[in-house]
């Protein structure tokens, strides 16, 4: 279930939470079904890269990184297969109750039916990812998708059906939750790119080298960071500034990574970035309650 990605999917519901909690009174159940359907939606995405990668050959004696359950022969192919499939229903089954309370309750049945095909697509973006005969994972779509999926859908959506609009904040957190995300997988391209090149996984890494990763790796760093800065002078609150706390860990972090000659010894700071990214969130939340 690798559940230490959980909080990173976490943080796009917190973000929305905490803006949507400035202009509306939010509804407990379809907060909970956020939660809910976003961790299985995440949890469905690990199992099917686990699959997907051990069926790729990405997953082998070479690989960096925690131990993958299908490739160390912990479980078996068609049970983790199988785990794929039951996760899948168990996500649709919570996003429909999610868009029950959150839209149709409401008699909004056309957002609802549109919402629907964002989630399907959202379970299909998950399996696909590196499944199948031909996953966009492979083809150096990943960081689109991410980007797309845990930044505009996730926060974008959940703000949506929070409060029943969108506005320039809620496009601020889609950006700093989108950015940060891509950079997670990012940095664990740029640890995985020799292995990836080899087994034909190509990533914007393999694609751009390990160097010129960096330059995009620090684009989406910085775009993060201005992003905060948006909320932060948009916002009436001085409490905002708490977010800031997470500066000078993502500066670290970028530090790090331009000093890097070893790929290997960026495994650290995927914890470390998908952690500040939790952070970002959750200090965005207590400035919403002070």
């Amino acid at each position: 279930m690798r559940l230490r990605t959980l909080p990173l999917a976490l943080s796009s519901v917190i973000t929305a939470v905490a803006i949507a909690r400035e202009t509306t009174d939010l509804n407990i159940s379809v907060v909970i079904l956020l939660f809910t359907t976003t961790i299985l939606l995440q949890v469905l995405s690990n199992f099917a890269n686990d699959y997907g990668d051990f069926q790729n050959g990405a997953d082998n004696e070479n690989r960096i990184g925690p131990a993958r359950a299908v490739q160390s022969g912990i479980i078996a192919p068609k049970a983790m297969k199988n785990a794929v499939i039951f996760t899948s229903v168990l996500a649709f089954l919570s996003g429909v109750l999610l868009l029950w309370f959150g839209l149709a309750s409401k008699g909004l049945f056309t957002y609802a039916l549109i919402f629907l095909g964002l989630g399907l697509a959202a379970i299909a973006a998950a399996i696909k990812y590196t499944s199948g005969k031909n996953p966009y994972g492979y083809k150096g779509l990943g960081d689109v998708f991410v980007f797309i999926f845990f930044g505009l859908v996730a926060v974008g959506g959940s703000a949506f059906l929070l409060k029943g609009t969108i506005g320039f904040t809620d496009i601020c957190g889609m950006a700093i939750i989108g950015m940060l995300s891509t950079a997670v997988l990012n940095v664990n391209n740029m640890r995985d790119h020799v292995n990836d090149k080899d087994s034909g996984k190509k990533t914007i890494v393999v694609a751009l080298g390990f160097k010129r990763a960096k330059i995009y790796h620090s684009l989406l760093i910085i775009g993060a960071l201005l992003f905060m800065l948006a909320i932060l002078f948009t916002n009436d609150s001085e409490y905002t500034l708490l977010i800031f706390l997470v500066a000078p860990i993502l500066i670290n972090h970028l530090v790090f990574v331009w000093k890097c000659i070893e790929p290997p010894l960026l495994d650290s700071q995927l914890k470390k970035v998908a952690l500040t990214t939790f952070l970002f969130s959750v200090l965005l939340l207590i400035s919403s309650f002070i």
